[in-house]
């Protein structure tokens, strides 16, 4: 392996990460090639591949953990300023919403489905997230949106919005959601109060409340699954 100092441009075509992708495809890139092509140049101590090692170190070795990252965190690595770090950033968004929409269905038949989309797409959250799904009369996903962060409490997560954007959307039916980042998937109290209120108030709106979903990395909760809707 070429040493850390050794610019990628002077390794044999070979072993130079984007000629490698070229030839081979990137399924052939370990994850360190990979990052080394979004960071593209090194510093004159470290090039792309060792910069890219320390990124993942950074990130435990786990691209889950990586994509959590924010940018200024990245940026606290030697040889990764803010313009590499925010390219970093993009990428794992972009295969957090590629892997979202290869898992979206154009209808939801179960509350299974609704909760491993759901799960995809608060899994990276560090912290309590509010969000709500929005369905037509045949359960086809109009709208996913985070309306909420820091927690879920009546202030927090305000019925206001979820009803505003339900109309916005033509919605017929909402899915709740919200995460537990310490892993824990029982709800409190003040999680089945919110719920009675939400249900309560789509009522007189038309709209039905499918469900209040639970997720972290454990698993989920559904509240219908449970009988409390």
């Amino acid at each position: 392996m070429q040493a850390g100092k050794t610019p990628i441009k002077k390794w044999a075509k070979d072993d130079q990460p984007r000629e490698k992708l070229l030839s081979k495809s990137p399924e052939a890139l370990s994850n360190s090639e990979l990052l080394a092509i979004l960071i593209g140049v090194g510093t004159p101590d470290r090039n792309a591949i060792e910069l890219a090692r320390d990124v993942l170190k950074l990130g435990r070795n786990d691209l889950r953990h990586l994509g959590n990252l924010p940018v200024k965190e990245l940026m606290k690595i030697k040889g990764i300023g803010q313009a590499k770090a925010i390219i970093i950033s993009a990428a794992m968004e972009l295969g957090r919403r590629r892997e979202a929409a290869m898992l979206k269905k154009p209808r939801l038949k179960e509350g299974r489905e609704a909760a491993a989309y759901l799960q995809l797409m608060l899994k990276d959250q560090r912290q309590e997230v509010f969000a709500a799904l929005y369905l037509n009369s045949s359960g086809k996903i109009l709208h996913f949106g985070i309306l909420s962060r820091g927690g879920l409490t009546g202030t927090v997560a305000d019925p206001r919005i979820i009803f505003r954007k339900a109309l916005e959307e033509d919605a017929t039916s909402i899915i709740l959601c919200h995460n537990h980042p310490s892993g824990s998937l029982r709800p409190s109290r003040a999680d089945e109060e919110f719920t009675r209120k939400i249900k309560e108030g789509a009522r007189h709106l038309d709209l039905r409340l499918l469900d209040h979903i639970i997720v972290s990395e454990e698993g989920y909760y559904s509240f219908a699954d449970k009988g409390l809707l």
